[in-house]
């Protein structure tokens, strides 16, 4: 029933911006470059998704075996987005609206990845049994064994979908393009 247990949950989304500044297309992407958020050894990034992920369990033990019995998340999705510092003209204001919007649809896809490994994760944890294990010890361990596959799978599923979009003629880039080259 681990599907029932999802619906009885849904992620607390927010949305964070960093000001930039510029009053032409070309200017505003060079203030993102200059004060988006940082992105490891590849500078910054235009945008970027967070989350922060807690977890009520129950472990129960069953004879001399382990189960969970409960596992009930807590997810907080933090989307990073630009916002201009000031008020733009008509037709950038325009340019800007396609841009964002589109950089925003592009964060909230990576939003429910997460959204989906964490239903992953809840469904593992309720299906879990562990044998020889009334301590409740082993179990743990199992755990986070099972949990590290899922977590590795959803960045590889990011960076497969982030790879797409900013490739050549991918959204992100077609974005930028218009942008750029705008009003």
């Amino acid at each position: 029933m681990p599907g029932a247990a999802l619906a009885e949950w849904q992620p607390v989304e927010q949305v964070k911006t960093y000001g930039i500044a510029g009053q032409t297309g070309a200017a505003l992407y060079q203030s993102i470059g200059e004060r988006g958020p940082g992105f490891g050894s590849n500078g910054r990034a235009i945008a970027h998704t967070t989350f922060k992920l807690t977890w009520t369990r129950k472990y129960e033990a069953q004879g001399t075996a382990c189960a969970i019995v409960t596992a009930r998340p807590k997810l907080i999705i933090t989307y990073t987005l630009p916002k201009p510092e000031a008020r733009l003209s008509g037709p950038v204001a325009a340019s800007w609206q396609t841009f964002i919007a589109g950089i925003e649809k592009h964060e909230r896809v990576h939003g429910q990845h997460i959204t989906e490994m964490v239903g992953e994760i809840e469904a593992t944890s309720l299906d879990l049994r562990v044998e020889d294990d009334a301590a409740c010890k082993k179990i743990r361990v199992e755990l986070t064994r099972r949990l590290g596959a899922l977590s590795d799978k959803q960045r590889q599923r990011g960076r497969d979908f982030d790879q797409v979009e900013m490739s050549e003629g991918g959204n992100i880039r077609q974005l930028i393009l218009q942008l750029v080259n705008g009003p």
